[in-house]
């Protein structure tokens, strides 16, 4: 039995363990540096995404390894041949090692003795099945040893060619161990799935919504946006939607409107796709995500309704919405309004945009220094003096020079003292 995965690439079904070579390490690159940690770690095998990818005929960028030795054993082995070693995470049991600039992240076996949703506490083992027991995927489970045999516990590369993404054994225990794999499936499901996602994963998921609370706003936050830049969006999220998970994360989420804004072919930017979804929720968002200070300063900006943007605008309104807003965000806050008014691509909109990106900045011409000469002490009446000044200058496209504006100022001056 065999199947053609993406790449064209005709596979076997492989058992559990395939005595026989696969033919998968002749696809890397370059193996000197594996050769070198196999030399030092003979048990220790590729595992998780290098192997899916390796799986499906595509770049592999990551490779990580996993061994029974403990991590320290593994740090004073690497270091006594001098590779050089980074503690990465020793109490999870991780180091990195690094040879010629290349990283290779190296993790002991690992069995879950505790879990809590959020956190586990783990213990070594010396079982290659029990360590791909607690991994998320069936096709994240598998691993490749150094004499190319594939080790396939679950059935992952069955899964694989079949673009079907599920649990590694039950679904609820998956899940209550790390409530983020409910988010994991479906941005997994979006890269390597097909069709109608796994029924008893959307099942427990919606059946454990509770766990999603419990967990932090930044973990969630990184999950979404990779969705929200991922394959097969609208299918997603809708999946998402319908498991009632979407509306945990967002409120009221728009699909109707991301989808226009799709359809505008607008930036794959996932802040920008997050304001469309959560449409005039943006400080809200902000809040609950937790997002950097420069994301959550761009939802609030594209809840903004000010400046006005519309593809008629004049030569004066282009001067002043540069002078009002940064030109990044009135980029991206046209996109929007062209999602809402228009929902295709729109020649008129992308005028517009290149209309705002090819106007210079203008700048107004007076500052503390005129204000000075003008007799005017710093202070709140010099920022007053300003201000008029700038405003004339923005109702007049902000077209006035330094003199234009002073001889306007000093006019106003010499009015009021009569």
């Amino acid at each position: 039995m065999s199947g053609r995965l993406e790449s064209g690439l005709f596979l076997p079904v492989i058992p559990p363990t395939m005595m026989e070579t696969s033919g998968l390490l002749a696809r890397l690159d370059d193996r000197s540096g594996l050769d070198v940690l196999w030399r030092l770690l003979p048990e220790a095998r590729l595992v998780g995404g290098s192997v899916r990818d390796l799986l499906r005929g595509v770049s592999v960028h990551d490779l990580d390894m996993a061994t029974p030795e403990p991590p320290e054993i593994v740090q004073d082995i690497l270091k006594a041949d001098g590779v050089r070693v980074i503690p990465t995470g020793l109490s999870h049991g991780t180091v990195t090692a690094v040879i010629r600039g290349v990283p290779y992240e190296i993790t002991t076996l690992r069995r879950d003795e505790q879990t809590d949703g959020r956190h586990a506490v783990v213990a070594w083992t010396e079982s290659w099945e029990e360590d791909a027991a607690r991994r998320d995927f069936t096709i994240n489970a598998m691993s490749l040893d150094r004499h190319d045999r594939l080790h396939d516990y679950f059935q992952g590369s069955q899964d694989l060619e079949a673009h079907h993404v599920r649990f590694v054994g039950n679904a609820r225990r998956r899940i209550e161990e790390d409530a983020l794999r409910a988010l994991r499936f479906f941005r997994f499901d979006a890269r390597y799935g097909r069709g109608t996602p796994d029924h008893e994963a959307c099942t427990t998921i919606a059946e454990r919504l509770d766990l999603i609370d419990g967990l932090s706003a930044e973990r969630i936050a990184s999950e979404l946006l990779r969705i929200l830049t991922g394959p097969r969006l609208q299918e997603t999220l809708q999946a998402m939607q319908d498991v009632g998970l979407l509306a945990r994360i967002v409120p009221a989420p728009n699909l109707v409107l991301l989808q226009r804004l799709l359809m505008c072919e607008a930036p794959e930017d996932p802040v920008l796709r997050l304001s469309a979804l959560g449409h005039g929720q943006g400080e809200l968002l902000a809040e609950r995500l937790r997002l950097s200070n420069a994301d959550r300063d761009r939802l609030r900006l594209f809840d903004s309704d000010r400046p006005d943007l519309a593809p008629a605008m004049s030569a004066d309104d282009i001067r002043r919405a540069r002078v009002e807003q940064n030109l990044p965000v009135l980029l991206d806050r046209s996109w929007l309004l062209q999602a809402a008014l228009v929902g295709a691509p729109s020649i008129e909109w992308n005028r517009l945009r290149d209309r705002l990106t090819q106007e210079p900045q203008p700048v107004f011409p007076l500052g503390g220094k005129e204000a000075r000469d003008a007799g005017i002490m710093p202070g709140p009446g010099m920022g007053q003096w300003l201000a008029k000044g700038r405003l004339w200058w923005m109702n007049h496209g902000c077209l006035p020079g330094r003199e234009a504006c002073m001889a306007y100022l000093l006019d106003e001056m010499g009015d009021a003292s009569e």
